[in-house]
């Protein structure tokens, strides 16, 4: 019998860690992560689940000889940003995981 009450322990602290790491996942969608190229000339902005939320180009860098280089701009920030919330993502939902061996974490 000594057996199911240690299951049952395991199952409500496998429960509560799922409700904090739900916690946890709600609110990296509502932080804000600025990625940026050109000097700030072009910023983009995410969510921390990778959403784009807003792009800003100030207007001197727009030139229509060159689009290439705002679309370059564009992707550098882009891919900043999305690399910022990677980070941010490992950072909060790696303190779940530390010292787990579990495939696919």
């Amino acid at each position: 019998m000594r057996g199911m009450g240690n299951m049952q322990n395991m199952m409500k602290q496998m429960q509560k860690m799922q409700k904090k790491m739900a916690d946890a996942q709600e609110e990296l969608g509502e932080k804000r992560i600025e990625g940026t190229a050109g000097g700030g000339m072009v910023t983009v902005i995410v969510s921390g689940h990778k959403e784009i939320v807003e792009v800003n180009i100030k207007e001197e860098v727009v030139d229509p000889e060159d689009i290439d280089m705002l679309q370059d701009l564009v992707l550098a920030a882009t891919n900043d940003a999305l690399k910022k919330a990677d980070e941010l993502t490992n950072q909060t939902m790696g303190q779940f995981t530390k010292g787990l061996n579990i495939p696919g974490f």
